[in-house]
């Protein structure tokens, strides 16, 4: 009797929901390139986004927020739970994105949710995952856990709030990220990055 692998279906649906959102809003594309399997074929793997938490997030509402994160890539747009009157919000929330094109930029953006009226924006950040893929392609195995792979240091080019790790913790190769947001007066985003292979696809 097979075993079920409850992980390997639930990135297996993630992964038809994301590739849908590309075929149904992907207007870059070309129509004969926008079937599952030519999408599959250019399909480098899955990325998966730990929101960790909020630091020091702006107020929007009388003395606190109701935060939520949206992250974009391409035409996939994820968004975490609403976290009540906390401006320092913990998610340890997971939204994986399809990618197909490493250099292409993910948008992070931090909601306070209204009820009765438009959700504020509470800043925004952007964050690059290609120093992530070459590390990953390095094919690393058997590290001693810890072990610090790349540092990515803040610069007027990035959004980094603090020196940004790709270690190798677990067998398996991680970024963590500290965004410090901006086009608002305060605030910072704790994330992780992890990668997901997927048979048939492209791969990296």
């Amino acid at each position: 009797m097979g075993v079920f692998c409850v992980g390997c279906f639930t990135e297996s649906i993630i992964l038809l929901y994301n590739i849908n959102i590309i075929i149904i809003k992907g207007k870059e594309m070309e129509e004969s390139d926008s079937t599952p399997k030519s999408l599959m074929e250019n399909l480098l793997g899955l990325l998966r986004v730990r929101v960790k938490r909020g630091v020091n997030l702006a107020v929007r509402d009388v003395r606190s927020s109701d935060p939520y994160v949206v992250i974009k890539m391409y035409n996939q747009k994820l968004k975490t739970r609403v976290i009540k009157k906390d401006v320092n919000p913990e998610w340890n929330e997971d939204l994986t994105l399809s990618v197909i094109n490493p250099n292409h930029k993910i948008k992070l953006t931090v909601y306070d949710h209204d009820t009765f009226s438009k959700d504020d924006k509470m800043g925004d950040a952007e964050f690059d995952i290609f120093p992530f893929i070459e590390a990953l392609k390095m094919n690393l195995t058997g590290l001693p856990n810890g072990t610090v792979v790349t540092r990515i240091q803040p610069s007027k080019h990035n959004c980094l709030a603090d020196e940004s790790c790709i270690t190798y913790s677990n067998g398996k190769v991680v970024q963590d990220m500290i965004l410090r947001l901006q086009n608002v007066e305060c605030g910072e985003v704790e994330i992780q990055l992890q990668w997901i292979d997927l048979p048939g696809s492209k791969g990296l």
